[in-house]
């Protein structure tokens, strides 16, 4: 139902800044809610950031303050502004699209891009 492609990832020294970016195969107005998790080696997979409907938008503790989620609705692409970065930031990171509030509604993912912060 949903494709989902995410571009963006590279490597940066620790300090700096990148955005990812999450493009969707349809259109994203109806979706409830679309996320970004990041996965390290030998980690399990993390939840970053949210928004959902509203553009109501949560981050996990380890990101808040340095990463904002955002969308472009009419261009179908979830986005990940990422600033003063750290070594532990680096993992493979994910979208995904959920299509409802409760469990049994539907989830998407992207393949990952893999962002790497050097010290």
């Amino acid at each position: 139902q949903v494709q989902l492609v995410e571009s963006g990832g590279g490597l940066v020294q620790a300090g700096g800044s990148l955005r990812l970016s999450c493009a969707a195969s349809r259109s994203i107005s109806s979706i409830f809610a679309m996320a970004w998790y990041r996965q390290a080696p030998g980690n399990e997979r993390e939840w970053v950031a949210t928004i959902r409907s509203g553009d109501i938008t949560n981050y996990a503790d380890s990101v808040k303050g340095r990463f904002t989620i955002s969308k472009d609705t009419a261009k179908n692409t979830l986005f990940l502004q990422m600033k003063s970065l750290k070594p532990e930031d680096t993992a493979v990171y994910f979208c995904n699209a959920r299509t409802g509030p409760a469990i049994e509604s539907y989830v998407y993912w992207g393949q990952g891009t893999q962002v790497t912060v050097s010290s």
